[in-house]
Formats: structure tokens, C-alpha cells, sequence
């Protein structure tokens, strides 16, 4: 007796969204130049504050270039790297009544709006933390061996990219106010995510979210 054959398959769909996107983070740079502007500006300042004095005997114009990199290195961070990099943006606003009110942007993932990859993450947060921790050196060498001509450079080294991190930190806390509390917990968490990179998953920024503090 012949036995009729009943084809009951379905079609089933497989969603590899999860693992695209996992791979997608773990990819190459997606923003090349964004990246090389992010670290060119404050390691030229850097480099440039160090090795003055080999290049140029004028003080003056030894200062000007150096302020001047540090301030395209703050514009190009603030409203630039990290928008592309992170997803994230700040600002200061000050209101009709004289306060000073802080607003925070951070971009979700959606389908057309993919998520920064870990590379340019990391290379971001690095160099948004790494650079304050140099000047800050500079300070106190430039106290010790009594170079007090270079301190106000220093400073406006360190007031600069201090802003920009307490700024991002902020923004990437979602506008706490604790900033001992914030400052701590984020630095642990960089750290960690540093050395260990695959036993964390960073969370995705989802459509635009404005914070205002």
C-alpha cells in the first residue's frame, strides 16, 4: 500500500541580528579620519609642549601653537569625535536667569543608526582619560623645577581636556550629578573593559536621548 506523503516543513527564519551586530562592533574603524583627529590634535599638543624648546627658541610662538592644538583638540572632541565615535555629545547652556544648565545627547541603535564598534570606543575613552593624566604630570614637573613661565599653558592643558572628560563621563552616566561616585565607577568599569574586552558586552545607545542637568 502506498502511503501519501505530507510535506508539513515550514519555512523558518533565522534571526542573526544579535551576531551580526556583535561582529559588527568587533570590526575595523568605521570612521578613519574621526579617529585620527581624535588622538592627533592632543598628542601634537603633547609632543609639541615637549619638544619646543628643540625646535624654536621663541616662547611665544612655542605657546600659540601648543594653546592652538589644544583648543582645535576641545572643539573637534566636543562636537565631532565624540558624536561619531560614541554616540554621545554635551554641552553648557546658560538660561535667562544666569544658570548654568548642562545637556547631554546620547544616540540608541536602530536599524539605519548602527552602534559605535569597541575599537573606536576604546581608542576614544583612552585617549579622553590618558591625555588630562600627562598635563596633570606637566603641572607639577613645571612647578618642581620651578618653570613657572609654562604653568598658565599647563593649566589651560589640563582646563581643557578636564571639561571634555567630565563632560563625556557625565553623559555617558546619564547626567548624575555624584561626579566622585560617577568618576569612580566608570574608571573601574574602562579599566576592566580594557583588559578584559570579551567579558563585556557595552550597552547599546538607542535612538536620540537629551539629558538636562
Amino acid at each position: 500500500m502506498k502511503q501519501a506523503l505530507v510535506d508539513d516543513t515550514e519555512d523558518v527564519s533565522l534571526d542573526f541580528g544579535n551576531e551580526e551586530e556583535l561582529a559588527f562592533r568587533k570590526a575595523k574603524i568605521r570612521h578613519p579620519l574621526a579617529t585620527f583627529f581624535h588622538l592627533f590634535f592632543r598628542v601634537s599638543a603633547i609632543i609639541t609642549y615637549v619638544c619646543c624648546d628643540w625646535f624654536s627658541k621663541s616662547f611665544v610662538g612655542c605657546f600659540v601653537t601648543v594653546l592652538l592644538l589644544l583648543s582645535l583638540d576641545f572643539w573637534s572632541v566636543k562636537n565631532v569625535t565624540g558624536r561619531l565615535l560614541v554616540g554621545l555629545r554635551w554641552w553648557n547652556q546658560i538660561d535667562e536667569d544666569g544658570k548654568s544648565h548642562w545637556i547631554f545627547e546620547a544616540r540608541k541603535v536602530s536599524p539605519n543608526n548602527i552602534a559605535a564598534t569597541e575599537a573606536e570606543a576604546r581608542i576614544f575613552w583612552l585617549g579622553l582619560i590618558i591625555c588630562p593624566m600627562i598635563w596633570t604630570v606637566f603641572f607639577f614637573s613645571t612647578l618642581f623645577s620651578l618653570k613657572l613661565k609654562w604653568l598658565a599653558l599647563v593649566v589651560a592643558g589640563i582646563s581643557l581636556q578636564a571639561a571634555n572628560l567630565y563632560g563625556y563621563i557625565l553623559c555617558k552616566m546619564g547626567g548624575n550629578s555624584d561626579i566622585s561616585k560617577v568618576t569612580a565607577s566608570f574608571l573601574s568599569q574602562t579599566v576592566f573593559q580594557t583588559a578584559y574586552p570579551e567579558d563585556f558586552q557595552k550597552p547599546g545607545l538607542e535612538g536620540l536621548e537629551i539629558h538636562q542637568h
